[in-house]
């Protein structure tokens, strides 16, 4: 069949509709139904209309998309120690594998625009995928026998990528820890993280009432930081009514390198628009649709309050069952006795000591907040090593984030003392340990 020429109508229409979408003449919702050809994952909906974040020269050179998602997912899955890195499918005695399954690229089992295929993690290959490579598993691990391959990344067995917290070795190590350790306390940032604030000290008498006072109390006042640290531009020095994260960039490099690579900055480091609450996929306030997310989201523009920043904030725009069940909580009772100065400072569990928790920056001994919050979010067994081994035994913690009812009620009571992975440890012997 002979193919029609395009005409000249047909291409100064589509001309047109490519400049109107560069200058933003079209809406999100339209550019989407004109250009996508389906619909993105929960990783990438976010950034789906910056298509050059993925496709940097072309659609089908398979080579240049894995480099693409490299640059994007490289650095994360260096520190997890991938399990199944790259190099494992281009060693020649894995090649009869990767004729099965072409693991040495990330679209082999995560394809974008396919929402029909598309399940958790944006995973696109069918549940059993574990099969092409492990299926004499049975034979060297008898303590498999029977179970179904696509039982194999249930929560607290095993992940493709990141298993830190589900290697033997690991879970050897914490063979029979109790169910609670001892209260722990969560890092504070040190002394050396705070004095990098310092300014000449400049009163608040540009600010009148309450909000003078609130900025006078906050860390910024405390520190001596003046009006022009974050209203003057860093290169014109012209005054910016309305700072953003460049502005907070200036002293809180680590923080916003961590909020654009989350959820909440990703849009503006794709260089589109702040994300509007809105824009979720998961169950948000919809009295805040309209809302643009930023630092000021969350910290309020003077008064700096991190300490309503780690909960009230969160309350503000996450409506889910997880999070509405968090006031009731005994976490949430340990963070409102250190609220009310009945418990020691560190010793409150907030909705930040969790998902944003406080972590060493591994060059000054100093301390900050990873704003990342997919950091250890997804899977869940993220969560393990860096926050709930602070306070619970691994045991306990596997168990509670493997049961979805308990995770939806915000782990409202104790789970099983015992999860299979650390029931299969104890049943091999000793000497193959």
């Amino acid at each position: 069949m002979q193919l029609l020429a395009p005409t000249p109508l047909w291409i100064a229409l589509t001309i047109g509709m490519l400049t109107a979408a560069g200058v933003g003449m079209f809406s999100e919702g339209a550019s989407r139904r004109a250009f996508l050809p389906g619909k993105t994952s929960a990783g990438h909906y976010q950034i789906e209309l910056a298509c050059g974040e993925c496709h940097t020269d072309s659609f089908t050179n398979s080579d240049q998309i894995q480099s693409a998602c490299q640059r994007c997912h490289g650095g994360e899955l260096s520190e997890a120690e991938d399990s199944h890195p790259r190099t494992k499918f281009t060693d020649p005695r894995n090649a009869a594998r990767v004729e099965v399954l072409d693991a040495r690229y990330c679209v082999t089992c995560h394809v974008e625009h396919k929402e029909e295929q598309t399940r958790e993690m944006g995973v696109t290959v069918p549940e059993d995928y574990c099969f092409h490579c492990h299926q004499d598993i049975a034979t060297e691990r008898p303590s498999h026998e029977g179970m179904a391959f696509d039982s194999c990344d249930d929560v607290g067995c095993h992940n493709f990528h990141d298993n830190r917290a589900l290697y033997e070795d690991y879970l050897i190590k914490h063979l029979d820890e109790p169910a609670q350790l001892g209260h722990q306390r969560f890092g504070s940032l040190s002394k050396t993280e705070t004095t990098t604030l310092e300014r000449e000290a400049q009163t608040a008498a540009a600010l009148s009432g309450e909000e003078g006072r609130a900025y006078e109390s906050s860390a910024h006042g405390r520190a001596g930081t003046t009006c022009n640290d974050c209203h003057a531009d860093a290169e014109s020095q012209a005054w910016l009514a309305k700072p953003n994260q460049d502005s907070c960039r200036e002293c809180h490099r680590r923080e916003v390198d961590g909020w654009e690579r989350g959820r909440h900055g990703m849009r503006v480091a794709a260089g589109l628009p702040p994300m509007r609450v809105g824009d979720g996929r998961v169950e948000l306030a919809s009295e805040r649709a309209h809302e643009s997310l930023g630092c000021n989201s969350c910290h309020s523009a003077h008064a700096m309050d991190t300490r309503n920043a780690a909960a009230e904030a969160c309350q503000s725009c996450h409506v889910d069952d997880h999070t509405k069940a968090y006031a009731d909580s005994k976490h949430a009772a340990l963070w409102k006795k250190e609220l009310e100065g009945v418990g020691a400072p560190g010793t409150g569990v907030s909705c930040a000591s969790c998902h944003m928790p406080r972590v060493g920056s591994g060059n000054d001994g100093g301390v900050y907040v990873q704003h990342n919050q997919n950091d250890n979010l997804r899977p869940r067994e993220k969560m393990i090593r860096g926050v709930c081994s602070q306070c619970h035994g691994v045991e306990f913690s596997l168990a509670a984030l493997s049961n979805d009812d308990l995770v939806k009620s915000n782990f409202a009571s104790a789970p099983a003392t015992q999860h299979q992975s650390m029931t299969l440890v104890r049943a091999r012997p000793r000497d193959e340990q």
